[in-house]
């Protein structure tokens, strides 16, 4: 399975890891169909009341959708088809909180699973970085979620330098984006003991401050949501001309600050 999933009833966390390290745990189509009913699976187990999302492998927490799946979209620039908007724990109205461990890179479709996490926990190797830019490619949906989790030009400079650039998880902790860094292998321990504790609480309590919190931003994401399609057919280039300018990339070209 593509995403594996461990309870347990002792502590009431559940640890759900992407596990697909040989492609850096980039999400196919089966991956994210995966992903979403692991969310509504949790939603009906009153064994789990947190949840901790990590990445096997040390190179990658996730690098987004994986190149290789064929995404067929709709000629009109209304509406996009993105398989990404179903994986995360909000859009599948699960309120039981969820806390990110990230190694490795996060970057690109990443961002729609940290942008519904309540909080990130990185370890000292982590870095962020959105390559849409680079390749052609509007950065909106991501850019949306990262909007609403740190500074605007911190949002703006992270999906506009594309490859260009990564944000360390020094950086991201300044900034407010990673609440805790620790020392590589350390963030999921961390992460879990973390969950353990807000587990041991009342879960109503706990659940109605996950929707309280997440009720603060939701409205201003819905809205930025629906006009992203429009924006993505309008400025993104055609699918050949994004092949070929990710085919020319070069690795290790970049900058980390």
């Amino acid at each position: 399975m593509s995403v594996q999933v461990t309870r347990d009833k002792d502590t009431g966390v559940a640890v759900v890891t992407l596990d697909r390290p040989e492609r850096l745990n980039a999400i196919d189509l089966e991956t994210a169909r995966r992903l979403a009913q692991v969310w509504r699976d949790l939603r009906f187990d009153d064994t789990v009341r947190a949840a901790v999302l990590t990445g096997s492998g040390e190179r990658a927490f996730c690098t987004g959708i994986d190149r290789s799946a064929e995404v067929a979209q709709p000629s009109s620039p209304y509406s996009t088809e993105d398989p990404l908007l179903s994986i995360g724990p909000k859009a599948n109205d699960l309120w039981k909180p969820v806390i990110a461990a990230v190694r490795g890179m996060a970057c690109g479709g990443a961002f729609y699973l940290l942008g519904e996490a309540e909080f990130v926990i990185a370890a000292e190797d982590a870095s962020f970085f959105d390559p849409h830019t680079t390749y052609g490619m509007v950065s909106a949906y991501e850019s949306m979620y990262l909007a609403l989790r740190m500074p605007h030009g911190e949002a703006a400079r992270l999906a506009l330098m594309g490859t260009a650039e990564r944000m360390s998880a020094r950086r991201a902790h300044e900034i407010g984006f990673v609440s805790e860094v620790t020392a590589p292998g350390g963030e999921l321990t961390s992460a879990v003991r973390c969950a353990e504790t807000i587990a041991s609480f009342p879960t109503e309590a706990v659940q109605g401050t996950v929707r309280s919190v997440w009720a603060a931003k939701e409205a201003t994401l819905a809205q930025a949501l629906s006009r992203a399609p429009a924006f993505v057919a309008l400025g993104n280039l055609p699918p050949g001309r994004q092949a070929e300018l990710f085919g020319a990339r070069r690795s290790k070209e970049f900058r980390m600050r």
